[in-house]
């Protein structure tokens, strides 16, 4: 189906949410499809540095493309009124859990509710963050009690961050709505980024974005429980590993070892379990297995290391490597639980601006007892000779500890 502009409409899209992770590379990708785009987003500062066209986060390629479109035909503001002047508004906010990962369907009511003076009959709401199985279908009957002749859509967002700008034009985009116009003006607006477009009811979509980071997180736990079973037995996982793996397709799914975290992954496996009535025995058997590892290795250093001697150092604290992002990280549940067994815990990141942290090789040359926390790509220049490296990634490929 192709695009066509309704003259009404200022701006062909909003972003709501649109200075985050999610939404900033979302909006300067339909920037760069030809659309005229707004973002409204209540962080200030957020919004001053994307119109100063500067990303407030790492995102491959994206700084350039910023600055290309950003004050043409991409527009930034922390005023909720550009929302009334735009055909599609597409709301990325952080999927509300409470502190035991619970579904809070409140805050999104709340956000809705809030948002009704600047919606349009007329206009179509594309949720795009992932959501409790369910909130597609309440979100429609709220805005359509509330008098609101919208279309409300679900389009779950499928990329790795730092790589959505590339993703976008090679991943399928999930397209579901409440109703046929839905449906079809979430495909003319999503088709601008890639034209295959694979149609769901929007429960079926909800459940396919939860299905996919539950089974990411469950592989992940499986390399990580492997990881347990072979250092128990005073086994090197990764000689293991590169054995059942070479060669062999039926293997090739098995990540490596490592900290399964960051912002969506356990929230949305809990989240899954939360769906399913608390029975889903996979998902959280993953999450004691992922959330462990870090007490796991530090059980282990403590039986290998006279640690409460030691300044141990962690490298890199993000929750994955090449990312800005330090929400969930397990470097820092690593570091809490290892604060109470060292002399001294110090760390540092490429890409994290933290007072506390030290450089990298200012670490390496100062520390007893190295933990990669992020295999980073800088640290692979670092000067670790005669150092002790617990490596859970093998990044150094010589398995999980450097002699």
């Amino acid at each position: 189906m192709s695009y066509t502009r309704n003259v009404s409409f200022e701006y062909d899209v909003c972003v709501v949410g649109g200075c985050g992770h999610v939404g900033l590379p979302l909006a300067i990708a339909f920037a760069e499809s030809g659309l005229r785009v707004s973002i409204y987003d209540t962080d200030c500062q957020a919004v001053q540095s994307v119109a100063a066209g500067i990303m407030p986060f790492r995102e491959a390629g994206a700084e350039s493309l910023l600055r290309a479109h950003v004050g043409k035909t991409l527009h930034a503001s922390h005023e909720a009124e550009v929302v009334a002047r735009s055909k599609h508004i597409v709301v990325v906010i952080g999927t509300p859990v409470d502190e035991h990962l619970n579904p809070t369907f409140y805050v999104i009511r709340r956000f809705f509710i809030g948002l009704k003076p600047y919606l349009r009959d007329g206009q179509c709401v594309i949720l795009r963050s992932t959501v409790f199985p369910g909130t597609t279908a309440r979100v429609n009957e709220l805005l359509r009690a509330e008098g609101l002749n919208v279309h409300v859509a679900f389009c779950p967002e499928r990329i790795a961050e730092g790589h959505a700008l590339e993703e976008f034009k090679t991943l399928p985009q999930i397209v579901s709505g409440c109703d046929r116009e839905a449906a079809e003006m979430a495909e003319s607006l999503f088709g601008r980024l890639n034209r295959k477009i694979i149609h769901l009811e929007p429960i079926e979509a909800e459940m396919a974005k939860v299905f996919t980071n539950s089974w990411r997180y469950i592989q992940f736990s499986a390399a990580n429980q492997f990881f347990m079973i072979a250092a128990d037995y005073g086994l090197d996982f990764y000689r293991i590993y590169d054995a059942i793996v070479a060669d062999y397709p039926r293997m090739a799914g098995l990540p490596g070892s490592g900290f399964a975290a960051g912002p969506c992954l356990l929230k949305d496996t809990m989240q899954l379990a939360a769906a399913y009535n608390n029975n889903f025995q996979l998902g959280h058997a993953a999450m004691l297995i992922n959330e462990g590892l870090p007490n796991f290795i530090v059980q282990h250093l403590k039986r290998t290391f006279p640690l409460k001697n030691m300044r141990v150092g962690i490298l890199g604290m993000s929750f994955k490597a090449e990312s800005d992002d330090p929400r969930s990280s397990l470097s820092y549940k690593l570091r809490k639980i290892i604060e109470y067994e060292a002399r001294e815990v110090v760390c540092s990141d490429e890409y994290i601006s933290d007072p506390r942290f030290i450089p990298a090789q200012d670490l390496v040359d100062s520390c007893d007892l190295i933990i990669l926390g992020a295999p980073h790509r800088r640290y692979r220049e670092l000067r670790l000779e005669g150092r002790q490296v617990i490596d859970i990634w093998n990044f150094y490929g010589k398995g999980a500890a450097l002699q």
